[in-house]
């Protein structure tokens, strides 16, 4: 089952009043009707639906522009995505966790939902020959992250989250955001010590992806630069995949995985 439409203006000015949100991070987050149905479309089921003490949010946006397909990436796209599922499932905590998966694009593949509910990417629902948006939809998927993990806290259920944001080129397109708006969202999220913000960017020969992750407010530590070929896409991904497992274990794991970053043991 889905939940239904919530009023992210109201749940955002909560977080703003708890100081979970600066003045700055609610400015970037103000929703217009196009940013708030995105929004909407990614949070899926409804706390009520979900029989567990506590949470834990894995939520991925791949790159779905035409770059990944002229790359030679399509397919290590999308077998990297369905590798992380299938850690997760492998993972003692999986019954906790609940996935979401839309593309860079806008495109939501599955909203919020159980692991056996999730969808696998492949070549009917995964053709990448769009833009970079990056900006603006990073916004769109900090949004969806905090607006999840606000429902479930509102319920008083305890929530982690780990997110994943996928590139192989820097922005192009974005209208409303920049690395100036996204970064005090950045920065506010990973001051709660929830969250778990990294980010992946496959070489295409130019683009400095540690400034453009850096530009944004995520650490180092959890940001992966693989070149491009396959091998090193899908050692990224299943870097990617062990972390998310471990800070799935609990909140003692979390929190060493969260000042660790790709390098926990």
């Amino acid at each position: 089952m889905s939940g239904q439409s919530i009023d992210l203006e109201l749940l955002f000015g909560a977080a703003g009043k708890d100081g979970e949100l600066s003045a700055q991070s609610m400015q970037a987050l103000t929703i217009n009707a196009d940013v708030g149905a995105q929004i909407q479309a990614g949070l899926g089921i409804a706390p009520d639906d979900v029989p567990a003490s506590q949470v834990v949010l894995v939520t991925m946006m791949p790159d779905d522009s035409g770059s990944i397909r002229f790359g030679g990436n399509a397919q290590r796209v999308r077998d990297g995505h369905n590798q992380v599922l299938e850690a997760l499932k492998r993972a003692k905590q999986k019954d906790d966790i609940l996935v979401h998966t839309r593309y860079l694009n806008g495109f939501v593949l599955y909203p919020y939902r159980r692991l056996d509910e999730a969808v696998c990417m492949d070549s009917h629902n995964y053709d990448p020959n769009l833009g970079t948006p990056l900006y603006d939809q990073i916004a769109v998927l900090l949004g969806t992250v905090l607006a999840k993990t606000r429902q479930f806290e509102d319920g008083g259920v305890p929530v982690r989250t780990v997110s994943l944001i996928l590139t192989d080129g820097a922005d192009e397109g974005s209208v409303r955001q920049s690395p100036k708006t996204i970064r005090p969202i950045v920065e506010d999220m990973l001051r709660q010590e929830k969250h778990i913000l990294a980010a992946m960017g496959i070489a295409d020969g130019s683009t400095d992806f540690k400034k453009v992750f850096r530009d944004i407010g995520i650490p180092d530590r959890w940001i992966l630069t693989p070149g491009n070929s396959e091998q090193e896409v899908r050692r990224a991904f299943q870097t990617f995949s062990q972390s998310a497992v471990k800070a799935s274990q609990g909140a003692g794991h979390f929190s060493r995985a969260a000042l660790g970053g790709f390098g926990t043991p």
